[in-house]
């Protein structure tokens, strides 16, 4: 039984986090690449998937989650239901276009004592994120983006900036893989064994696909509704940035943090600057919805303490 609940554990978490927090991450590049075939997008992100999977499960001896599951063991009773009904109600708001966190949601019911700490590094994630952006943005927007509007945004783009976008998106799927696969592979063994491994690469490869197949799905129009997105030099930037920010707080420490909050800090501090800088009269239409975004990850947040407090009691 305890096996069952274990792979209805990890198959649930990983559609959830594939259709939810990866398309946070590879949402530029489905944007920036919507007239490709989504098969050939699929097979480069899911190379790039194979490998960050191995190179940890060979160099950490057996962890496929570069030792972000040090403080969340395995639960003394084994995988119970409330451990499934985590990542179930992650799917149900992924269904609704919600981007939830899969970190507080998943991972709070199997490490209640670890929510402040994981909170603590996500808002500083989105602070950072925010700010970062905002001022990037602001600095070189008129530079790098100045074209990027009317029929030239329906434009094919300039070779190199192809190439740019396509390697900038190997960093941040990679750098992203590193903090996220934690929230899925936390249903299995700490020490897994090449069988568990394979089955859970292949699954995740599949769900990708799927993913891929959909063009990303309802979580996509979060980031389609923002301005400029599916511009080769934007998403090209984007990119960078979200790589670098997560690839700084993975050196920080281990605790896992809310890639989800870092993403909408990113696009918030990224449509701020689009709004002033344009001088644009729709400073409260983006403040709106900048609070929108903010409250559904919020949203998230009430689930997850919920769902946390439950276990405890449960357990």
């Amino acid at each position: 039984m305890n096996e069952i609940l274990m792979i209805a554990g990890f198959a649930l978490a990983a559609y959830a986090v594939v259709s939810n927090d990866s398309i946070q991450t590879l949402g530029t590049f489905l944007a920036a690449n919507n007239k490709r075939p989504w098969w050939a997008l699929w097979a480069y992100v899911s190379s790039i998937l194979v490998a960050v999977l191995l190179y940890s499960w060979v160099v950490n001896g057996g962890d496929p989650a570069y030792g972000r599951l040090e403080k969340f063991p395995v639960p003394e009773n084994g995988i119970s239901w409330i451990h499934v009904a985590a990542p179930f109600a992650l799917l149900v708001l992924t269904r609704f276009g919600i981007p939830v966190s899969t970190t507080f949601l998943v991972l709070s019911v199997f490490g209640p004592g670890n929510i402040v700490a994981m909170l603590e590094k996500s808002i500083v994630g989105y602070i950072v994120a925010f700010v970062v952006t905002f001022s990037i943005f602001f600095a070189v927007l008129k530079i790098i983006d100045r074209r990027t509007t009317g029929a030239e945004s329906e434009q094919e783009p300039a070779a190199y900036w192809v190439v740019l976008q396509w390697l900038s998106t190997a960093y941040l799927w990679s750098q992203w893989l590193i903090q996220d696969l934690a929230n899925i592979f936390v249903f299995f063994p700490r020490d897994l064994d090449l069988q568990w491994m394979l089955f859970g690469m292949a699954l995740l490869v599949l769900l990708q696909g799927y993913t891929f197949y959909e063009r990303g799905g309802a979580i996509q129009k979060i980031l389609t509704s923002k301005q400029s997105v599916a511009n080769a030099k934007a998403a090209t930037m984007i990119d960078i940035l979200l790589g670098t920010i997560y690839l700084v707080f993975k050196e920080w420490s281990n605790m896992p943090m809310s890639t989800t909050w870092v993403f909408l800090g990113l696009l918030a501090g990224r449509e701020l600057a689009f709004t002033v800088l344009r001088n644009s009269t729709g400073l409260s239409s983006t403040l709106k919805l900048i609070g929108i975004d903010a409250s559904k990850a919020l949203l998230g947040l009430a689930v997850s303490v919920a769902l946390a407090v439950l276990s405890m009691t449960v357990s």
